[in-house]
Order: structure tokens, then sequence, then C-alpha cells
């Protein structure tokens, strides 16, 4: 968040004053997962087994497709295999903004495919029209409120950004966006009100899952699948406990981890975001921000913050940390990142210093999947047995649903509106190996966040990304 005052946030252990008062007692677990009422765990495949339909990947994308197969097919057997348990990867620790963008942004989808930009904008409104629905009619608990999201500007040239891609919002200036939602580094604002719902992302999942259930899917924990093999004229799943599924048809919604399809492994990196969730607000902390929306809120910078309040009103803050570690591995132990909670709960506080005082109760951090084009991709191998969506770079709660509906209708060889699309039909350039990938992308990361020191002038190295259409996203 560079427009800020210089920042004072680095190293673990060097940081001093309400920031690290703030972080002292802050819970190194996922505040959305941290709860009494998280179902208990399900069984593991003990035994071979058979199905129409096998759903790799216990996420939105997964879950997603192993509802859709069913509503659309009552009488289609599915079975969903998860390595660990629904939910515990990005789609039970992320921030919860539901959008109905499919493209990451305007500006991404117009650059990219302007001649259906519009029909990509009204099939993302749809399907967030669906989403709300689903939750209505299967009761999910998930705090589902289309609050919108508000954009901000925290430096002058931000504001012209603004003022020129209003799109379907409303513009704010200085004055009205902090009587929305107080902050001294505010200088303008967009408040998009009914493209973004607010969720709690867990009880989301927890929902799919049990509504997929109650339709007769059968879901299967701790049971990683291992590889896929041509069997007559279905499928072989593997799985490390030694036990195979059988099944006509394969779905994969493994996203941020190595794919089971050797064709699509350089096509995304694992990428970890940091979040922060602070204890609830006193009414009177409340009231001097404001945040009458209730909005989620995003800034403008390349290295961007999102935050947004939850049902009982903490502040969940998050992103500007991108960390790509070499050799594209998932590993546990990256998802703590001192340097990244100090760096920012100073942020934080920049942001909000009426907060002084409030305390953050939980610190977490996990891979995401992004792709080079910022956007989720889809495709199918073994002759249309098996199809993939992946790398939806952050924006996965709304567009996986989207991405499951695209994913049956490759199983099927179904010709739809979705499968005609463009940006369904071709593939983003492809991340280079190591050690090149790292190196471009820690040289991507230097130059954002130039640019945004530099009133967010881009320089060659970003210009010939542009140019490719190559890029580096959380």
């Amino acid at each position: 968040m560079a427009p800020l005052s210089p920042l004072t946030g680095g190293s673990a252990g060097t940081l001093s004053g309400p920031a690290a008062h703030a972080l002292a007692d802050a819970a190194p677990s996922v505040f959305w997962l941290d709860r009494a009422d998280r179902p208990a765990p399900r069984t593991s495949l003990d035994a071979d087994a058979t199905a129409d339909l096998v759903v790799v990947g216990g996420g939105y994308t997964g879950l997603w497709t192993a509802l859709l197969a069913k509503e659309a097919n009552p009488g289609r057997d599915v079975v969903l295999l998860e390595a660990g348990r629904i939910g515990w990867a990005a789609s039970g620790r992320n921030g919860g903004f539901c959008s109905a963008s499919l493209t990451h942004g305007e500006s991404n989808g117009r650059e990219r495919w302007p001649a259906e930009y519009e029909q990509l904008h009204q099939l993302g409104l749809a399907n967030l029209d669906a989403i709300q629905a689903t939750v209505q009619r299967h009761d999910i608990g998930c705090d589902f409120q289309r609050t919108g999201e508000l954009t901000v500007a925290t430096a002058p040239h931000q504001v012209d950004w603004l003022r020129e891609d209003v799109g379907t919002g409303t513009f704010l200036d200085r004055d009205a966006m902090r009587a929305e939602l107080d902050s001294p580094t505010y200088l303008a604002g967009v408040h998009t009100p009914d493209e973004t719902a607010m969720v709690d992302p867990a009880r989301l999942v927890w929902g799919l899952a049990e509504a997929a259930e109650s339709l007769g899917v059968r879901i299967v924990e701790r049971t990683k699948v291992t590889g896929l093999e041509r069997d007559g004229a279905g499928m072989r799943v593997h799985t490390e406990r030694g036990h195979d599924v059988r099944a006509a048809r394969v779905a994969l919604g493994t996203n941020a981890f190595p794919s089971l399809l050797r064709r699509t492994r350089l096509h995304t990196v694992p990428v970890y975001d940091y979040v922060l969730m602070t204890e609830p607000l006193s009414d009177q902390q409340l009231a001097s921000i404001g945040w009458h929306t209730r909005a989620g809120v995003g800034d403008m910078a390349n290295q961007f913050h999102y935050y947004r309040l939850t049902d009982d009103n903490r502040i969940l803050w998050g992103g500007y940390d991108a960390i790509y570690h070499l050799g594209r591995r998932v590993r546990p132990t990256k998802d703590q990142r001192p340097q990244t909670f100090e760096r920012l709960a100073t942020h934080f506080f920049e942001t909000f210093p009426q907060l002084e005082g409030l305390r953050f109760s939980h610190r977490w951090g996990g891979a995401i999947d992004t792709c080079t084009r910022f956007c989720a991709f889809y495709g199918s191998a073994h002759d249309g047995r098996v199809a993939y969506a992946l790398g939806y770079t952050g924006l996965g709660v709304g567009a996986s649903r989207f991405g499951a509906a695209v994913t049956l209708d490759l199983l099927d060889g179904a010709d739809t509106e979705r499968t005609r699309l463009q940006m369904v039909r071709e593939k983003p350039l492809p991340f280079p190996p190591e050690p090149f990938a790292y190196a471009g992308i820690q040289l991507t990361r230097w130059a954002l966040a130039r640019a945004d020191q530099n009133d967010g002038r881009r320089n060659a190295w970003l210009r010939t990304l542009d140019h490719l259409g190559l890029g580096f996203d959380s």
C-alpha cells in the first residue's frame, strides 16, 4: 500500500507500537475454521469403488461440480474425494468476497475478450444470482449478504483511474467516501452495489457439502488421489491408500495443488496470501469508522489490500504480500509469515488510526492458484473423460460455480453458451519452468511495487508483460 506513509513493518521481531501490541495474542489459525460447530471428519476410502462421476477436490469447485451434477441428473452416482477435510484449504480460509466477475475484474475482461465481455458480465451476474438462490434453497447459513464492494483510491493518480473506470458503480469523492467508511488515507472511491456478496467462506463450504450429500453425493475425506489412468471406456482413479475408484468421468478441482494432468502443471503457480482477523469492534469503534453499507473493500494499488466486516463486526484484513516460493511447492510451514503479518498490522493502523488498541484474534495464510491471465481456465483430457477448471487467482468464491458448470458441460460433450465462449476455448500462456518462473515472478513483484511508488507508471518489464498478455497477481 505504497501511497500510505512510509512503512515500518519489516522483518519479524523488529516491530513496536500498536501493531506489535495488536498481534501479541493472535492465534496462528484460520478464524473461519476455528469453530466448535465445524463438521466432524468424514470417513476415508477403505475399499475399491465405482461411480458415474468422480470429483477430485473438496473445495468450492469440487463441491459445486458434485452438487450441480446431481441436480441435473439425480440418478448419476457421484463420489467426491478430498485429500484433507472439506474446505480446509483456500475455500475455507479466504476473505469471503463472492464476486460476480468471471474475469478478475472488468479491465482484465475487456482487454482479453472485448467482443464477448458484456456476455461474460451477464453470465457472471446470473452465476451470482444462482449462488444466492442455492444458498436460500438449501438453507445454507453462511451469512450471505449482497453488500456490493467499495474500491478506494489512496493516491492521487488512482482517483483519475477511478473516474475513468466507474463501470456500473457510483463515484464517491473524498468526503462522500469518508462518510461511508472513514480513513484519512482515502481520496475517493467507487461503490458497486450489486456485483459482490459477502459470505462466511467455511460455512458456505460446509453447507454445499451438506446439500450435496442430501442429494446422494458420497463425500470421502482424508483420501489423496495420486494418479489417473484410462480404464476401458472410463477412468481409474488411484489413491494413496491403495484403493481405486472406477468411473465414467472425472472432474478435477485441485487448483493450487499439483495437477493430476501433466499438460496443465506449468499453467498455474501457488501464491501465498496472508490474512489478519480482529477481535469484534465495540459499537463505539464501529461508529468511529462508519461502514454503513458493510461492503467489502479493496484498494487500487498493485500490492493491494482487501477487507470486510464479519457478522459479529470483526474486520478481516488481508492481501498486499503475494509470496511465491521457488519450486511451486505447497507446504503447511509456509502458512505463517511473521514479517507479512507485521506489515499488514502496520498498514491496518495507518488506514484506521482511530482503532488503535484493537487487537487481532487470528493470523493465517495459505496458497491460492494463479495463472497468467488472472482468471480461471478450462479444459478436458483423456478424450473428454476428464475435465478441469483452474487458475481462479483469488476470485474463486463465486467463479467456482461457473467453473463447475463448464466442467460438467465438457464432460457431457455439450454445446452450450458457456463452451462456445472464447474465454473457455482458449488457454493462458504457461509460466516457465524453474528457476525462470521464480526469477520472473520476483522481478515482476519488484516492478509492481515500484509502479505503486511511481504514480502507477509501469516500467519496460511490466509493459512487455502487458503486451504478451502475461502477469502475476494475487
